[in-house]
């Protein structure tokens, strides 16, 4: 959990780890190659309650996907240092090989299937961002967009949704929607906060988490019903090390160390979502 230079120092070292179970020390046979090594997880760093610079000591990472991931190191074998990078680069990160994995709240579509394998670990609908009181009032994906300003992340599933939007709007004699693109979910809520951006659409609990911290200048307009899953990347030439995450997710799920984890971050208790593998390579 601790930053430096980029990187983040081991969360725990091999013989600091408390003891495992039953289950994890027969993953750990049956991985051998995992144990005591130590691996990259790209993230984003700037979403509170998944992964975030602790306000009480900058040097730290802390978040529901910090733990889960050290969790499953720890069940495995291996310990975690960190590569804060742009959310869009998150993917590229992994595929050149300069990152092992990635847990940093990314939704796992088809299209990004493409480029790198995903284990689904939780489930989430979009949520509306808004300044408090919601003076554009606007509803969702849809016509409520027409002429508004929505600040987006550059990758985001959201930002194409929304560009369709256009042809729709014309029909109706309104102005397309103007998006605003960004490297981080920071400066997203930091463009309504100032006034740019009339709106950020983006997982319900990032939602929640902005109002919260907010409480007296933004607000959460409605739940977008578009359900998504989010996903653990892994490189798509590394199946074996896929199987393994997916087994030390499912003895964390069976524990009910996931669930505990939500609950601690404010997340949605029930959007804990079974491992699946969502791959393009068919292996």
């Amino acid at each position: 959990m601790f930053v430096a230079a980029g990187f983040a120092s081991p969360a725990f070292a091999a013989n600091d780890a408390p003891a495992v179970s039953a289950a994890c020390s027969a993953l750990q046979a049956k991985y051998p190659e995992l144990k005591g090594k130590t691996l990259i997880n790209a993230i984003n760093p700037h979403t509170p309650g998944y992964e975030s610079a602790d306000p009480k000591d900058p040097s730290k990472y802390i978040g529901f996907d910090i733990e889960l991931g050290e969790q499953m190191g720890r069940c495995l074998g291996f310990a975690v240092n960190y590569k804060p990078v742009t959310f869009a680069a998150l993917i590229p990160t992994l595929q050149s090989g300069q990152a092992d994995f990635v847990i940093s709240d990314i939704y796992a579509t088809e299209d990004r299937a493409k480029a790198v394998d995903f284990i689904t670990y939780s489930k989430v609908s979009d949520g509306v961002l808004v300044a408090k009181g919601n003076p554009k009032n606007i509803t969702g994906i849809n016509l409520s967009l027409c002429g508004a300003t929505a600040a987006e992340n550059t990758g985001f599933v959201e930002v194409p949704l929304i560009e369709k939007l256009a042809d729709t709007c014309k029909a109706a004699g309104k102005p397309a929607p103007t998006v605003q693109l960004y490297d981080n979910n920071a400066n997203c809520i930091q463009a309504i906060l100032a006034g740019r951006a009339d709106t950020y659409i983006n997982d319900i609990n990032t939602v929640d988490q902005a109002v919260k911290a907010y409480p007296d200048k933004l607000s959460k307009a409605v739940a977008v019903t578009l359900p998504y899953y989010i996903g653990i990347g892994i490189p798509q030439n590394k199946p074996r090390f896929r199987d393994a995450m997916v087994a030390a997710l499912t003895e964390i799920q069976n524990t009910g160390a996931e669930a505990a984890l939500l609950k601690k971050w404010g997340l949605d208790e029930g959007a804990q979502e079974a491992p699946r593998i969502i791959s393009t390579t068919g292996k």
